[in-house]
């Protein structure tokens, strides 16, 4: 049986590795999109996980609300995704900061 502590390193470094891409790459939106995903999946990890250990299914079924949400979220941003590429022809976020009046 694998050990809650291994469980939780690899969450960690999963919402780590997802700072670190938030930070070190800013500006490309589909890559934030995707780093904001990773951190979802690294905390569903940690639910998963504390669930199995306690024996209690409060943990999965927030990460079936978590996932719902996340799904949603990447939907959603991928369609304004879409919409800022087809009007502005680029998705560099350092060009996307000035606002159209």
């Amino acid at each position: 049986m694998i050990p809650l502590s291994h469980f939780l390193i690899v969450a960690a470094l999963l919402f780590a590795i997802s700072i670190a891409g938030m930070i070190l790459n800013r500006k490309n939106v589909l890559i934030l999109l995707m780093c904001i995903e990773m951190m979802l999946l690294a905390v569903n990890l940690n639910f998963i996980a504390f669930s199995h250990y306690l024996g209690d299914m409060a943990g999965q079924v927030f990460v079936f609300f978590i996932l719902t949400v996340a799904a949603a979220e990447a939907a959603i941003g991928l369609a304004i995704l879409v919409v800022l590429f087809r009007n502005r022809r680029t998705i560099n976020v350092e060009q996307l900061d000035a606002m159209k009046g």
